[in-house]
């Protein structure tokens, strides 16, 4: 019988990996793929570099909800339009750090991402740090960000007159790591006058990649199967730590005051007290949170972008469109003011229909914070969770129509969005903590492709075909572009 919803009489949630069969006493209602082993679970065809991938393909046979078992651990998927908006009411669920989030706490810690819901340092930096993505903050990155492009231009003027096409993933990388290290930091990493990625992007991508790797190495054999990529990971958290503080002590010094006054989310990070409480952030914290925002406020907005330029350039029609957008609102101004990339509301829908197919954040999880019923059939104990697999709920045919694969920017059209049911588009995660930085790298990502549209000619390399590359993050693998320069882009921009 389903149980009644009724408030914890513990405020503080249990922690650490919790199997499924611990928090859902129906799991046995719950489909599993029918190949399941003793002991190992349901290892049988499954690929260890793209366990998003099998789950979708397993979610679409099994359905909405359904449950995979690897050596001990079960973990419970959901997708289903309205089983996901049931996880979404914020009175029942919360966030759940686990699996390769969880694996991140030792370089990120308590910060905004990996933090728990009962940490105070979250709540204390969620309210010092949500002002440097206001309105006003959001107007003062925004030339910040031009420079940044035309960085990425000049790059990429010299390959197209070379005739040599282009590193899209990894350009955007080089693009989106610049960009939130000059917003948020005043740090110049010097990333488009190196020819490899910068150490930084490297340490990133490693500890990212090793997770990835302990979500699906079973914790026995850890410790065999991973001592190399346990050292690998130490030397790369050691490197992302001294980074981060020597460009903490750069602030510090800067000008004789403690952070230099740029107005930036270092200085509020240094300076700026809790405007209730007075506490401030500690210089452990602060690390925690410069190291979060450097990786999770690229490495997410790269992808979103990679996959954009993939789109565009395989739909014509749909790249016609947002061109003819971004020549109608910007016209013949070298650079756009801030208010006029809101007003590219077509481009804004490719780059959200880019998102729908492959949200760069292909999950979150969220755990019960009281006894409850999950969609009135599933009882769930207090602390059960589970996996909201994102890319699958954005191609949920009940949300979506009958051909939700097909790429289609009018999805995003005022209308059908009004038309379509609430909670079911969920890039950036849900609840109080959903992506604080969302509108940054909205801004970011629109202002970026309109530049790019504006100034170049996209063409695809004939035999490319969509892969996908999974590091808790999805990016699409192999991607390299050809261009060439627009006319009136010569003339305008030269």
């Amino acid at each position: 019988m389903a149980q009644l919803t009724r408030p914890a009489t513990d405020s503080t949630p249990p922690r650490g990996f919790r199997s499924a069969e611990l928090g859902w006493p129906g799991l046995d209602r719950i489909p599993h793929p029918p190949r399941r082993v003793p002991l190992i679970g349901d290892i049988l065809g499954a690929n260890v570099r793209t366990p998003v991938q099998d789950s979708m393909r397993i979610g679409k046979q099994l359905g909405p909800v359904f449950r995979r078992k690897a050596f001990g651990n079960e973990i419970v998927f959901v997708w289903g339009a309205r089983f996901a908006a049931d996880m979404a009411d914020e009175s029942r669920f919360a966030k759940h750090v686990g699996l390769g989030v969880a694996n991140l706490r030792p370089v990120a810690g308590d910060g905004l991402f990996t933090a728990y819901n009962h940490e105070p340092n979250w709540q204390l930096a969620h309210d010092v740090l949500a002002p440097g993505f206001g309105r006003d903050a959001m107007e003062g990155y925004h030339p910040l960000m031009l420079d940044v492009a035309g960085r990425l231009m000049a790059a990429w003027d010299v390959r197209e007159a070379a005739g040599e096409a282009v590193d899209v993933p990894g350009d955007m990388t080089k693009l989106t790591l610049e960009t939130i290290a000059r917003t948020g930091f005043g740090h110049d990493f010097g990333s488009f006058e190196r020819e490899r990625p910068h150490p930084f992007v490297t340490a990133m991508v490693g500890t990212l990649s090793f997770a990835q790797r302990r979500n699906v190495v079973p914790p026995a054999l850890a410790p065999l199967l991973l001592r190399g990529a346990e050292r690998r990971n130490a030397a790369d958290m050691a490197y992302l730590n001294r980074t981060v503080d020597d460009v903490v002590a750069a602030r510090r010094a800067a000008s004789g005051s403690p952070s230099g006054g740029q107005g930036d989310l270092l200085d509020r990070m240094l300076e700026v007290a809790h405007p209730d409480t007075g506490e401030r952030l500690s210089p452990e914290n602060i690390r925690r949170q410069v190291i979060t925002f450097l990786v999770a406020g690229h490495e997410t907005t790269s992808g979103a972008l990679s996959f954009a330029l993939h789109y565009l350039a395989h739909h014509p029609d749909a790249l016609a469109k947002a061109r003819e957008e971004v020549e109608r609102v910007w016209g013949d101004a070298d650079e756009p003011a801030y208010e006029q990339v809101a007003k590219l509301r077509y481009l804004r829908r490719v780059l959200d229909e880019s998102l729908r197919l492959w949200p760069t954040a292909p999950a979150f999880a969220r755990e019960a914070t009281v006894d409850t019923t999950l969609g009135g059939i599933h009882p769930m104990r207090r602390g059960a969770w589970a996996l909201v697999l994102t890319s699958l709920l954005h191609r949920d045919p009940d949300a979506w129509g009958d051909d939700p694969e097909a790429f289609d920017p009018d999805r995003f059209a005022p209308a059908a969005v009004r038309s379509r049911a609430p909670h079911v588009f969920k890039p950036f995660g849900t609840g109080a903590r959903a992506c604080i930085g969302r509108q940054f790298a909205l801004h970011e990502a629109t202002l970026v492709l309109g530049l790019l549209l504006r100034r170049y000619d996209l063409h695809p390399e004939p035999d490319y075909r969509l892969r996908i590359a999974e590091r808790l993050t999805l990016m699409p693998e192999g991607l390299r572009l050809n261009l060439g320069r627009r006319p009136k882009a010569l003339t305008a921009t030269d």
